[in-house]
Protein backbone atom coordinates (compact mmCIF):
# COMPACT_ATOMS: atom_id res chain seq x y z
CA UNK A 1 0.00 0.00 0.00
CA UNK A 2 1.48 3.51 -0.90
CA UNK A 3 0.82 6.31 1.30
CA UNK A 4 1.11 9.62 -1.38
CA UNK A 5 0.54 13.26 -1.27
CA UNK A 6 0.13 13.19 -4.74
CA UNK A 7 -3.29 14.15 -6.24
CA UNK A 8 -5.21 12.29 -8.91
CA UNK A 9 -4.04 14.97 -11.72
CA UNK A 10 -0.42 14.58 -10.92
CA UNK A 11 -0.66 10.45 -10.70
CA UNK A 12 -1.93 10.88 -14.45
CA UNK A 13 1.01 13.04 -15.40
CA UNK A 14 3.36 10.79 -13.81
CA UNK A 15 2.11 7.96 -15.28
CA UNK A 16 2.66 9.35 -19.20
CA UNK A 17 6.31 9.62 -18.11
CA UNK A 18 6.73 5.89 -16.75
CA UNK A 19 7.00 7.16 -13.04
CA UNK A 20 4.80 5.96 -10.32
CA UNK A 21 3.65 7.08 -6.71
CA UNK A 22 5.69 6.54 -3.76
CA UNK A 23 5.15 7.30 0.27
CA UNK A 24 4.84 10.92 1.05
CA UNK A 25 8.33 11.73 3.02
CA UNK A 26 9.15 14.07 5.67
CA UNK A 27 12.32 16.07 7.05
CA UNK A 28 12.59 19.05 10.53
CA UNK A 29 14.69 20.01 12.27
CA UNK A 30 13.42 22.65 15.35
CA UNK A 31 15.57 24.95 16.45
CA UNK A 32 15.04 27.30 19.71
CA UNK A 33 13.68 31.08 18.55
CA UNK A 34 15.76 32.42 21.67
CA UNK A 35 18.94 31.43 18.93
CA UNK A 36 18.20 33.42 16.59
CA UNK A 37 16.73 35.89 19.45
CA UNK A 38 20.14 35.78 21.06
CA UNK A 39 22.88 36.12 18.09
CA UNK A 40 25.29 38.71 18.75
CA UNK A 41 24.41 40.59 15.47
CA UNK A 42 23.02 44.59 16.86
CA UNK A 43 26.26 45.93 15.69
CA UNK A 44 25.93 44.02 12.08
CA UNK A 45 22.33 44.99 11.82
CA UNK A 46 22.86 48.78 12.62
CA UNK A 47 25.01 49.09 9.33
CA UNK A 48 22.07 47.31 6.89
CA UNK A 49 22.61 44.88 4.21
CA UNK A 50 22.64 40.83 5.31
CA UNK A 51 23.00 39.56 8.54
CA UNK A 52 24.85 36.36 8.09
CA UNK A 53 24.33 35.03 11.26
CA UNK A 54 20.77 34.83 10.76
CA UNK A 55 21.63 33.84 7.26
CA UNK A 56 23.81 30.79 8.48
CA UNK A 57 21.69 29.63 11.06
CA UNK A 58 18.28 29.55 8.70
CA UNK A 59 20.20 27.76 6.40
CA UNK A 60 21.39 24.61 8.09
CA UNK A 61 18.00 24.59 9.76
CA UNK A 62 16.60 24.25 5.82
CA UNK A 63 19.59 22.15 4.95
CA UNK A 64 19.25 19.78 7.95
CA UNK A 65 14.92 19.31 7.20
CA UNK A 66 16.09 18.61 3.49
CA UNK A 67 19.09 15.96 4.20
CA UNK A 68 16.63 13.99 6.17
CA UNK A 69 13.83 14.08 3.87
CA UNK A 70 16.79 12.70 1.00
CA UNK A 71 17.61 10.28 4.15
CA UNK A 72 13.75 8.95 3.35
CA UNK A 73 14.01 8.80 0.45
CA UNK A 74 17.29 7.01 -0.09
CA UNK A 75 15.83 4.36 2.46
CA UNK A 76 12.97 3.35 0.26
CA UNK A 77 14.98 3.58 -2.44
CA UNK A 78 13.32 5.89 -4.60
CA UNK A 79 14.05 7.04 -7.75
CA UNK A 80 13.22 10.58 -6.67
CA UNK A 81 11.08 13.00 -4.83
CA UNK A 82 8.85 15.73 -6.36
CA UNK A 83 7.28 18.77 -4.98
CA UNK A 84 9.88 19.14 -1.89
CA UNK A 85 9.35 22.01 0.09
CA UNK A 86 11.23 24.09 2.37
CA UNK A 87 8.94 25.44 5.21
CA UNK A 88 8.89 27.30 8.39
CA UNK A 89 6.28 26.42 11.09
CA UNK A 90 6.38 28.74 14.82
CA UNK A 91 5.50 26.97 17.53
CA UNK A 92 5.80 28.37 21.01
CA UNK A 93 9.27 29.06 21.72
CA UNK A 94 10.48 27.13 18.84
CA UNK A 95 11.00 27.22 14.91
CA UNK A 96 10.64 23.92 12.81
CA UNK A 97 12.17 23.61 9.51
CA UNK A 98 9.94 21.38 7.56
CA UNK A 99 10.11 19.59 4.03
CA UNK A 100 7.61 17.48 2.34
CA UNK A 101 7.62 15.53 -0.87
CA UNK A 102 5.99 12.15 -2.18
CA UNK A 103 8.48 9.86 -3.27
CA UNK A 104 8.96 8.22 -6.57
CA UNK A 105 9.31 4.91 -8.40
CA UNK A 106 9.82 3.26 -11.84
CA UNK A 107 9.78 -0.22 -12.88
CA UNK A 108 13.31 0.55 -14.15
CA UNK A 109 15.16 1.53 -11.04
CA UNK A 110 18.44 0.59 -9.99
CA UNK A 111 21.06 2.26 -8.55
CA UNK A 112 21.23 5.51 -9.08
CA UNK A 113 21.38 8.90 -7.38
CA UNK A 114 17.73 9.75 -6.66
CA UNK A 115 16.76 13.19 -7.67
CA UNK A 116 14.47 15.92 -6.21
CA UNK A 117 12.61 18.94 -7.77
CA UNK A 118 10.23 20.99 -6.17
CA UNK A 119 7.83 21.01 -9.05
CA UNK A 120 5.00 18.77 -8.36
CA UNK A 121 3.97 15.82 -10.16
CA UNK A 122 2.18 18.27 -12.98
CA UNK A 123 4.88 20.58 -13.46
CA UNK A 124 7.49 17.60 -12.90
CA UNK A 125 5.77 16.13 -16.15
CA UNK A 126 6.10 19.39 -18.25
CA UNK A 127 9.58 20.52 -17.21
CA UNK A 128 10.90 17.12 -18.84
CA UNK A 129 8.76 17.19 -21.54
CA UNK A 130 10.23 20.36 -22.61
CA UNK A 131 13.73 18.28 -22.19
CA UNK A 132 14.91 19.26 -19.14
CA UNK A 133 15.75 16.62 -16.83
CA UNK A 134 15.73 17.72 -13.01
CA UNK A 135 18.79 17.29 -10.65
CA UNK A 136 18.28 18.62 -7.15
CA UNK A 137 15.91 20.52 -4.97
CA UNK A 138 17.86 23.95 -4.62
CA UNK A 139 17.80 26.97 -2.65
CA UNK A 140 19.49 30.39 -2.50
CA UNK A 141 18.78 32.48 1.00
CA UNK A 142 19.57 35.95 2.91
CA UNK A 143 18.97 37.21 5.87
CA UNK A 144 19.05 41.42 6.22
CA UNK A 145 17.94 44.73 7.83
CA UNK A 146 17.62 47.85 6.33
CA UNK A 147 19.54 48.81 9.03
CA UNK A 148 19.88 51.67 11.99
CA UNK A 149 22.92 53.85 10.14
CA UNK A 150 21.51 53.14 6.54
CA UNK A 151 17.99 53.99 7.85
CA UNK A 152 19.56 57.06 9.06
CA UNK A 153 20.80 58.22 5.69
CA UNK A 154 18.27 57.61 3.89
CA UNK A 155 15.89 59.21 6.53
CA UNK A 156 17.48 62.52 5.52
CA UNK A 157 16.38 61.98 1.93
CA UNK A 158 12.44 61.18 3.15
CA UNK A 159 11.80 64.95 3.30
CA UNK A 160 11.70 65.19 -0.46
CA UNK A 161 10.32 62.57 -2.77
CA UNK A 162 11.94 60.54 -5.32
CA UNK A 163 14.25 57.35 -4.65
CA UNK A 164 16.23 56.65 -1.80
CA UNK A 165 19.22 55.23 -3.25
CA UNK A 166 20.60 53.81 -0.15
CA UNK A 167 17.65 51.73 0.48
CA UNK A 168 17.43 50.72 -2.98
CA UNK A 169 20.91 49.51 -2.93
CA UNK A 170 20.75 47.20 -0.02
CA UNK A 171 17.18 45.78 -0.87
CA UNK A 172 18.90 45.23 -4.60
CA UNK A 173 21.89 43.44 -2.86
CA UNK A 174 20.40 41.03 -1.13
CA UNK A 175 17.64 40.02 -3.77
CA UNK A 176 20.18 39.37 -6.57
CA UNK A 177 22.41 37.98 -3.60
CA UNK A 178 19.52 35.22 -3.25
CA UNK A 179 19.81 34.23 -6.78
CA UNK A 180 23.71 33.69 -6.71
CA UNK A 181 23.72 31.92 -4.18
CA UNK A 182 21.02 29.18 -6.00
CA UNK A 183 22.95 29.53 -8.65
CA UNK A 184 26.38 28.64 -7.02
CA UNK A 185 24.54 25.22 -5.89
CA UNK A 186 23.22 24.54 -9.33
CA UNK A 187 27.13 24.71 -10.75
CA UNK A 188 28.10 23.05 -7.31
CA UNK A 189 26.16 19.49 -8.57
CA UNK A 190 27.05 20.37 -12.43
CA UNK A 191 23.48 21.61 -13.82
CA UNK A 192 23.32 23.90 -16.34
CA UNK A 193 20.09 25.26 -15.47
CA UNK A 194 17.95 26.24 -12.42
CA UNK A 195 13.95 26.40 -13.66
CA UNK A 196 10.38 27.23 -11.33
CA UNK A 197 12.33 29.22 -9.32
CA UNK A 198 9.65 30.50 -6.32
CA UNK A 199 10.90 33.73 -4.23
CA UNK A 200 9.52 34.64 -0.83
CA UNK A 201 10.03 37.09 1.56
CA UNK A 202 10.02 36.23 4.48
CA UNK A 203 9.69 38.61 8.14
CA UNK A 204 11.10 37.22 11.45
CA UNK A 205 9.24 38.89 14.17
CA UNK A 206 10.78 40.47 16.95
CA UNK A 207 14.12 40.28 15.71
CA UNK A 208 13.72 43.19 13.18
CA UNK A 209 14.98 40.34 10.21
CA UNK A 210 13.73 39.62 6.92
CA UNK A 211 14.85 36.38 4.36
CA UNK A 212 14.86 36.57 1.29
CA UNK A 213 14.25 32.85 -0.42
CA UNK A 214 14.95 31.67 -3.88
CA UNK A 215 13.83 27.72 -4.40
CA UNK A 216 13.78 25.94 -7.76
CA UNK A 217 14.84 22.83 -9.63
CA UNK A 218 18.84 22.58 -10.48
CA UNK A 219 18.84 20.64 -13.46
CA UNK A 220 20.12 20.16 -17.26
CA UNK A 221 18.62 20.72 -20.39
CA UNK A 222 19.22 18.96 -23.60
CA UNK A 223 21.60 20.13 -26.13
CA UNK A 224 20.06 22.96 -28.83
CA UNK A 225 21.45 24.48 -31.99
CA UNK A 226 22.24 27.99 -31.81
CA UNK A 227 22.95 28.64 -36.33
CA UNK A 228 25.22 25.45 -37.16
CA UNK A 229 27.20 25.46 -33.53
CA UNK A 230 25.69 22.88 -30.49
CA UNK A 231 25.35 24.48 -27.27
CA UNK A 232 24.02 23.43 -24.37
CA UNK A 233 21.19 26.23 -22.56
CA UNK A 234 23.84 27.07 -19.70
CA UNK A 235 27.13 25.57 -18.83
CA UNK A 236 28.36 25.41 -14.86
CA UNK A 237 29.99 28.64 -15.73
CA UNK A 238 26.98 30.27 -16.50
CA UNK A 239 24.09 28.78 -15.36
CA UNK A 240 20.49 29.64 -16.99
CA UNK A 241 17.56 30.86 -14.40
CA UNK A 242 13.79 31.21 -14.93
CA UNK A 243 11.00 31.71 -12.61
CA UNK A 244 8.21 30.53 -15.66
CA UNK A 245 6.01 28.08 -14.38
CA UNK A 246 6.58 24.60 -15.94
CA UNK A 247 4.25 24.75 -17.98
CA UNK A 248 5.04 28.19 -19.20
CA UNK A 249 8.58 26.61 -19.85
CA UNK A 250 6.81 24.23 -21.67
CA UNK A 251 4.72 26.69 -23.73
CA UNK A 252 7.94 28.76 -24.66
CA UNK A 253 9.84 25.59 -25.37
CA UNK A 254 7.40 24.57 -27.96
CA UNK A 255 7.65 27.96 -29.78
CA UNK A 256 11.29 27.77 -30.03
CA UNK A 257 12.44 30.03 -26.91
CA UNK A 258 14.93 29.24 -24.32
CA UNK A 259 14.80 31.24 -20.84
CA UNK A 260 18.71 32.91 -20.20
CA UNK A 261 17.74 34.57 -16.60
CA UNK A 262 15.47 35.36 -14.20
CA UNK A 263 15.97 39.44 -14.14
CA UNK A 264 15.06 41.03 -11.36
CA UNK A 265 14.75 44.89 -10.55
CA UNK A 266 13.77 46.92 -6.53
CA UNK A 267 13.66 50.88 -5.88
CA UNK A 268 12.57 52.20 -2.55
CA UNK A 269 10.82 55.96 -2.41
CA UNK A 270 9.28 57.84 -0.20
CA UNK A 271 6.50 60.45 -1.08
CA UNK A 272 8.32 62.87 1.03
CA UNK A 273 7.49 65.06 4.18
CA UNK A 274 6.00 67.72 1.69
CA UNK A 275 4.25 65.74 -0.44
CA UNK A 276 2.70 63.38 2.60
CA UNK A 277 1.24 66.09 4.20
CA UNK A 278 -0.58 67.69 0.10
CA UNK A 279 -1.59 63.98 -0.09
CA UNK A 280 -3.55 64.03 3.43
CA UNK A 281 -4.81 67.08 2.78
CA UNK A 282 -6.14 66.47 -0.71
CA UNK A 283 -7.29 62.80 0.80
CA UNK A 284 -10.13 64.79 2.35
CA UNK A 285 -11.82 65.61 -0.46
CA UNK A 286 -12.49 63.35 -3.73
CA UNK A 287 -10.45 62.66 -6.52
CA UNK A 288 -7.14 62.09 -7.99
CA UNK A 289 -4.13 62.60 -5.46
CA UNK A 290 -1.45 63.53 -8.28
CA UNK A 291 1.40 63.40 -6.24
CA UNK A 292 0.81 59.38 -5.25
CA UNK A 293 0.07 58.30 -8.89
CA UNK A 294 2.72 60.35 -10.14
CA UNK A 295 5.37 58.35 -7.51
CA UNK A 296 4.00 55.29 -8.11
CA UNK A 297 3.99 55.18 -11.67
CA UNK A 298 7.98 56.85 -11.67
CA UNK A 299 8.92 53.77 -9.16
CA UNK A 300 7.37 51.17 -11.16
CA UNK A 301 8.98 52.16 -14.60
CA UNK A 302 12.39 52.50 -12.64
CA UNK A 303 11.59 49.02 -11.40
CA UNK A 304 11.34 47.82 -14.65
CA UNK A 305 13.44 50.11 -16.65
CA UNK A 306 16.69 48.66 -14.53
CA UNK A 307 14.88 44.81 -15.82
CA UNK A 308 15.06 45.73 -18.99
CA UNK A 309 18.79 46.78 -19.12
CA UNK A 310 19.55 43.80 -17.74
CA UNK A 311 18.41 42.01 -20.66
CA UNK A 312 19.58 44.23 -23.63
CA UNK A 313 22.84 43.61 -21.75
CA UNK A 314 22.39 40.28 -21.96
CA UNK A 315 21.77 40.04 -25.47
CA UNK A 316 18.28 38.62 -24.50
CA UNK A 317 14.82 38.85 -27.22
CA UNK A 318 12.20 39.51 -24.23
CA UNK A 319 11.47 39.73 -20.73
CA UNK A 320 8.30 37.19 -19.96
CA UNK A 321 5.96 36.96 -17.26
CA UNK A 322 6.90 40.31 -15.55
CA UNK A 323 5.75 40.67 -11.88
CA UNK A 324 5.42 43.57 -10.19
CA UNK A 325 5.43 43.74 -6.20
CA UNK A 326 4.75 47.01 -4.17
CA UNK A 327 5.77 46.67 0.10
CA UNK A 328 5.52 49.02 2.73
CA UNK A 329 8.83 49.49 4.57
CA UNK A 330 7.23 52.23 7.14
CA UNK A 331 8.06 55.65 7.77
CA UNK A 332 6.63 56.62 4.06
CA UNK A 333 8.84 54.38 2.25
CA UNK A 334 7.68 51.94 -0.67
CA UNK A 335 9.41 49.19 -1.90
CA UNK A 336 8.83 48.10 -5.96
CA UNK A 337 9.74 45.07 -7.12
CA UNK A 338 10.27 44.45 -10.73
CA UNK A 339 11.07 40.29 -11.73
CA UNK A 340 10.52 38.15 -14.77
CA UNK A 341 12.28 35.84 -16.92
CA UNK A 342 14.81 36.95 -20.32
CA UNK A 343 14.27 34.52 -23.08
CA UNK A 344 16.05 33.96 -26.51
CA UNK A 345 14.37 32.81 -29.57
CA UNK A 346 16.59 30.27 -31.34
CA UNK A 347 14.30 28.57 -33.39
CA UNK A 348 12.98 25.22 -34.65
CA UNK A 349 15.57 23.39 -33.02
CA UNK A 350 14.19 23.90 -29.89
CA UNK A 351 10.94 21.49 -29.19
CA UNK A 352 8.86 19.55 -26.68
CA UNK A 353 8.67 15.94 -27.09
CA UNK A 354 4.85 15.90 -27.44
CA UNK A 355 2.62 17.64 -29.69
CA UNK A 356 0.25 19.37 -26.85
CA UNK A 357 0.24 19.06 -22.76
CA UNK A 358 -2.48 16.72 -21.37
CA UNK A 359 -5.79 18.54 -20.19
CA UNK A 360 -4.26 16.95 -16.55
CA UNK A 361 -0.78 18.79 -16.74
CA UNK A 362 -2.81 22.01 -16.83
CA UNK A 363 -5.87 21.53 -14.58
CA UNK A 364 -5.65 22.97 -10.76
CA UNK A 365 -6.44 20.91 -7.51
CA UNK A 366 -9.02 22.17 -5.70
CA UNK A 367 -8.73 22.01 -1.86
CA UNK A 368 -11.05 20.26 -0.41
CA UNK A 369 -9.88 21.38 3.49
CA UNK A 370 -10.33 24.41 4.87
CA UNK A 371 -8.64 25.79 8.05
CA UNK A 372 -10.10 28.81 9.52
CA UNK A 373 -8.71 28.29 13.21
CA UNK A 374 -6.19 30.75 12.57
CA UNK A 375 -8.24 33.79 12.01
CA UNK A 376 -10.62 32.27 14.37
CA UNK A 377 -8.24 31.78 17.57
CA UNK A 378 -5.03 33.32 16.58
CA UNK A 379 -3.60 30.06 16.88
CA UNK A 380 -0.30 29.64 13.66
CA UNK A 381 -0.95 26.79 11.78
CA UNK A 382 0.89 25.16 9.08
CA UNK A 383 -1.11 25.38 5.75
CA UNK A 384 -1.69 22.03 4.24
CA UNK A 385 0.99 20.55 2.42
CA UNK A 386 1.73 17.88 0.00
Amino acid sequence: MVYTGLSGNELYCLAKIGLQPGDLIIGNSVFSLGILGGIRSGFKGMIGGEIHDYTDIINEGRRLSYKRLLKEVNERGALGATGVTSELVVHPGNIEFLSIASSLHSPNEGQHEPFTTSSNGQELYCQMDAGYTPKKFVFGNVAYSVGLAQGFMGGLRTLARGEIREYTDIFNATRNLALERIVREAQSIGANCVVGIETTILPFQGVGVQEMLMLGTASNCQFIEYGNAEAAVGDVDNVVTSDLTCQELWNITSMGYVPYKLVLGTSVYSLGFVGSVTSVIKGLAKGEINELTTLIYDAREESIGKIQQEAEALGADDVIGIKTYVYSLGSGLIEFLAIGTAVKKVGASVRTRSEQLPPQAVMPDKDTFYNTAETEFGVNLNSPNR
